[in-house]
């Protein structure tokens, strides 16, 4: 499965605010910016994760993410060099 459309940080970031500030749905907020209702949807839930922290065995925060990839690429790269 690749990867999707790529949209500006504004874009993200209003379309975010919209959705927490306001009481219309996210399927119509997404129709009218001309983004996939299910990729709004999912931008918001990491929102409120992130404003929220994560729990034992609930989603993680976005920079528990990022520390994840991190952590992921140097065990990789580690154990590439213990294999030469």
């Amino acid at each position: 499965m690749g990867r999707g459309r790529q949209y500006p940080p504004e874009l993200k970031d209003r379309s975010i605010r919209l959705c927490l500030e306001s009481e219309r749905p996210i399927a119509q907020i997404a129709d009218e910016l001309g983004i996939n209702k299910e990729t709004l949807r999912s931008w918001v839930r990491q929102a409120e994760t992130d404003a929220r922290g994560s729990s034992p065995g609930g989603p993680v925060t976005s920079s528990e993410r990022e520390e994840l990839a991190r952590l992921r690429r140097e065990n990789k790269d580690l154990k590439r060099s213990n294999e030469i």
